[in-house]
């Protein structure tokens, strides 16, 4: 089966410790973070961001929706972690490529921030899911750029 996953590329006028900060600190992914409730309730990630520390996407109370784990590491370069929404009746397989990644690469000032998610083949009708999220990702990436120029 073919893999399917989002794959985005935003440039941002900051330097990429920036934009790792964006991405990593609860008070600024909240800002963004939000747009994969569709409308819904505010959230925000939190982790360690250490490899193989968990990563949680937290509502407003506390409840935790989303939970993962940090699987490759390379600070101010690349993130990526695994995604598992605790309302699906079951995990699907996982790779070390699966998840979220982030990747940034800085040059003359500014960063390129690449993000990858997927694989949603492993999914049932993995390309609306893969669909909507490229979707949610043309709203997140002009705001993560619009935090790390600003910050």
């Amino acid at each position: 089966m073919k893999k399917l996953f989002v794959d985005k590329t935003i440039e941002i006028n900051a330097p990429a410790s920036k934009v790792w900060e964006v991405l990593t600190i609860s008070e600024y992914n909240c800002q963004w973070a939000t747009e994969f409730s569709s409308g819904g309730p505010q959230f925000h990630l939190e982790s360690s961001w250490e490899m193989e520390s968990p990563v949680l996407w937290k509502g407003q109370d506390g409840s935790v929706i989303v939970e993962g784990n940090v699987t490759a590491l390379d600070r101010n370069k690349l993130l990526r972690f695994t995604v598992f929404d605790v309302r699906s009746p079951e995990r699907p397989p996982l790779t070390d490529e699966d998840g979220i990644t982030f990747e940034l690469t800085e040059g003359n000032g500014k960063t390129n921030l690449h993000i990858l998610q997927g694989d949603f083949s492993v999914m049932t009708d993995g390309e609306i899911y893969r669909d909507a999220s490229a979707e949610i990702w043309d709203k997140v990436l002009p705001k993560v750029k619009e935090l790390a120029e600003t910050i």
